[in-house]
């Protein structure tokens, strides 16, 4: 049982626990109508409930949930019900900055201003199940509010829920995301040569990067040696990789282990074979 502490409006309220006296958001058909402070709700099996405990990157749940319209609270569990559904359990804490950054992003609509997002391809390529379900904003936001968003929207909202499935948090992921795509410039600048991101060479370049980063910041190491082969076999791309690992480790503040070389080597030239047989 919960007793109401504030209606929100007929779907939402807050509400205390009886049990543990805590404060959480209710979220539920109804739930909020005809009830006034200090009457007990009961709570529906479909009905979505989040701790106000919680901090976030943008500072305390109970806090956000003051400041932000209950619209964009249910727009925001509507998106995050829909990754449930497509990941499992995910991280419900994420609601509360997931909303402030789409009630931000239709303010932006609605003032005709243009966000840029250099990295949404980046994004979209990187956490591409995390995408798909970040495109459900947009028909959701059409149906409640006719409003449209663009692509860049969308990525940055895929962040968010990359954040509700895994550790990571939200500027975590878009340091990733820029990371990689700094480093596939480097590889297309000191190779002479573009990679399309449409190709399967640039996915798999792209995926081995990020897992690459993602192993050095756990401290994780691959087990088999690939430099002396890769050294001698095919020294520019080699040498291509070492640049590529020195850059990585200045710019995510991490240690890349000597071995990890000799296998983005084999990528890049991989690539570069790929790219090459494309342009003849």
């Amino acid at each position: 049982m919960y007793r109401v502490s504030k209606v929100l409006n007929h779907n939402t309220v807050i509400a205390v626990g009886s049990d543990d006296h805590q404060e959480y958001l209710v979220m539920g058909k109804g739930v909020g109508f005809g009830k006034k402070v200090s009457e007990y709700v009961e709570i529906a099996e479909d009905a979505l409930v989040y701790s106000l405990q919680e901090a976030t990157e943008r500072g305390n749940a109970k806090e956000l949930v003051k400041s932000v319209p209950p619209l964009f609270l249910e727009i925001a569990a509507q998106l995050l019900k829909e990754a449930e559904e497509e990941f499992g359990r995910v991280d419900k804490s994420i609601l509360f900055p997931m909303a402030d950054h789409i009630e931000y992003a239709v303010k932006r609509v609605q003032n005709h201003e243009q966000i840029s997002n250099p990295l949404t391809e980046d994004i979209r390529l990187l956490f591409h199940a995390e995408y798909k379900v970040a495109q459900h904003i947009q028909p959701i936001l059409k149906e409640r509010m006719g409003i449209s968003i663009g692509e860049d929207e969308v990525g940055y909202i895929a962040l968010h829920i990359h954040s509700a499935i895994e550790d990571d948090c939200v500027s975590d992921a878009m340091q990733m995301a820029r990371a990689v795509r700094e480093c596939i410039s480097l590889i297309e600048k000191e190779t002479g040569t573009p990679i399309s991101v449409l190709s399967l060479s640039y996915n798999r370049l792209m995926n081995h990067i990020r897992y690459m980063i993602a192993r050095a910041l756990r401290q994780e190491h691959l087990k088999v040696n690939m430099n002396d082969y890769m050294g001698v076999k095919f020294p520019k791309a080699f040498q291509i990789a070492q640049t590529v690992c020195q850059q990585i480790e200045e710019n995510m503040k991490c240690k890349i282990n000597d071995i990890e070389v000799g296998y983005l080597a084999m990528h890049i030239e991989r690539v570069a074979d790929d790219e090459q047989g494309t342009s003849e």
